[in-house]
């Protein structure tokens, strides 16, 4: 780019972006919502329960289904129900 013809502002705005001194408001965004995610989701208390055979069964059948360890999908039914976003569907 031809500098020369630039006004000052337009100099020094320029020289202010080319130092990294801009910081694209799309990656602030995705790093306070990737910090949110991560402190929402933080998993630091072990819950043990007995379930039956029949129930972990159909629990790795579905969570295979999803693509994602029964552990997980049995934390996140959990979450979806104390934070009253869980969805009863009719069948």
């Amino acid at each position: 780019m031809d500098k020369t013809k630039l006004s000052k502002e337009e100099k020094e705005l320029l020289n202010s972006i080319e130092s990294g001194e801009w910081v694209s408001s799309i990656e602030k965004t995705k790093s306070f919502y990737t910090k949110a995610a991560s402190q929402t989701l933080k998993k630091d208390t072990r819950l043990n329960i007995r379930v039956s055979s029949h129930d972990i069964s159909a629990l790795k059948a579905k969570a295979a289904t999803e693509g994602m360890p029964y552990q997980t999908l049995v934390s996140s039914v959990l979450h979806k129900f104390v934070t009253g976003r869980l969805v009863e569907r009719g069948a």
